[in-house]
């Protein structure tokens, strides 16, 4: 518990401190095993507690933590803990080497890195060619621009918006 992680993965640069959670990160990330599938939606996990908060946070919309600051509500208390630091205390110490830009958690820095410094997008559009760095913007993109999906409380139909909602609800 010094922080330290000697357990390193020969394929990234991911670190360990148990070995169990070293082969775990291979068996999942490197060869794509995932075993415990949601019957919702199409998202698999390694590990069955995975699953289940899954469940929990995404489907049931549970979400027990809250902040004090300004309301917004986390399925886990780490992520409310690298909210507080990030949104509410600015502390964001992973920096990337090539912008000016600095990420709370050295994975969003990783993704930022391969995404936008090195255009590794490997989500890719089967209708229209665009490409993601992530799995969910391409998710999003689909019911976006191509289902035209609908809001369930007022009928407004969702498209592309640069991440700003153009209305609200009545």
């Amino acid at each position: 518990h010094e922080g330290k992680k000697p357990f390193k993965c020969n394929i990234c640069d991911a670190n360990f401190a148990q070995k169990i959670n070293l082969t775990r990160h291979i068996v999942s990330i490197h060869e794509g095993i995932k075993p415990f599938k949601c019957t919702t939606c199409d998202a698999s996990f390694a590990q069955k507690r995975t699953l289940t908060s899954h469940i929990a946070s995404v489907h049931e919309k549970k979400k027990p933590f809250k902040c004090i600051t300004c309301g917004a509500r986390f399925s886990r208390k780490s992520h409310l803990n690298i909210h507080t630091l990030s949104v509410h205390e600015g502390i964001k110490p992973f920096k990337c080497y090539t912008c000016d830009a600095s990420f709370a958690q050295k994975t969003d820095l990783t993704r930022h890195i391969a995404s936008v410094h090195e255009g590794i997008k490997p989500f890719k559009c089967t209708t229209c060619g665009a490409s993601f760095a992530q799995k969910q913007k391409l998710k999003r993109h689909i019911s976006t621009v191509h289902e035209k999906k609908k809001c369930i409380t007022c009928d407004a139909i969702f498209t592309v918006h640069e991440g700003i909602k153009p209305f609200k609800c009545t």
